[in-house]
């Protein structure tokens, strides 16, 4: 059997496949909203440490704060650290090096919010796909068993198999992007948390130096 529109697609996999091509479309979304919201939020925090870096050597707090507070960078992950800083300073490093702890692994869960739905998905939907396909099979013995009084063979059967294994191609098709974009997100959130204590290093060690 040629399976060549999507209603047979949908018929040869069954309410598994439609499940599948939920989870994709879902899978999808979240991966584009990730992506969209990291890129934005770490591309306005480069660009604020970068602003801030020269009144950070020079000792202008108060720059430093004003450029914290503008609107297009205020709820960034870069602006809530060096404004917290900015605001604790004349706390003893060793609580300065806490706050900046707390500050950047709470920015960072926050960055890799909904990563677990991705890495969820990429562990899920490949044995969502193999029960699928374990279902089409067993309804293909069925058939088999069903007709061998009227003389039927193997093609009975290799065409149920055919038509199951679009749910296992189905649960690949949604895990493999997942996956990558699980790693992919994973690994730029790290980098990105080690950009932030670099700054908070150079702040403490700015302010450790004053004294």
């Amino acid at each position: 059997m040629q399976m060549t529109t999507l209603r047979e697609l949908l018929s040869a996999g069954g309410p598994v496949l439609i499940l599948l091509l939920l989870l994709s479309v879902y899978s999808i979304s979240v991966i584009l909203e990730r992506f969209f919201r990291m890129r934005s939020s770490i591309s306005l925090s480069r660009q604020l440490i970068a602003f801030c870096r020269p009144s950070l050597q020079n000792a202008n707090y108060q720059k430093i704060q004003d450029a914290c507070r503008k609107k297009l960078v205020k709820n960034t992950p870069a602006a809530h650290l060096l404004g917290e800083l900015v605001a604790t300073r004349g706390r003893t490093t060793a609580d300065l090096e806490k706050i900046a702890d707390s500050v950047i692994d709470w920015e960072t869960t926050k960055l890799q919010r909904r990563l677990t739905v991705l890495g969820t998905l990429g562990s899920i939907t490949p044995f969502i796909g193999l029960f699928g396909t374990v279902i089409g099979v067993m309804h293909a013995f069925k058939d088999l068993a069903a007709n061998s009084a009227a003389g039927a063979g193997a093609s009975v059967v290799a065409a149920g198999i055919a038509e199951a294994l679009v749910n296992t191609a189905a649960g690949l098709f949604v895990a493999i992007p997942a996956v990558i974009a699980y790693n992919y997100f994973l690994s730029k959130t790290n980098y990105f948390a080690k950009e932030l204590e670099s700054i908070a290093n150079e702040f403490i060690y700015q302010i450790t130096m004053e004294r």
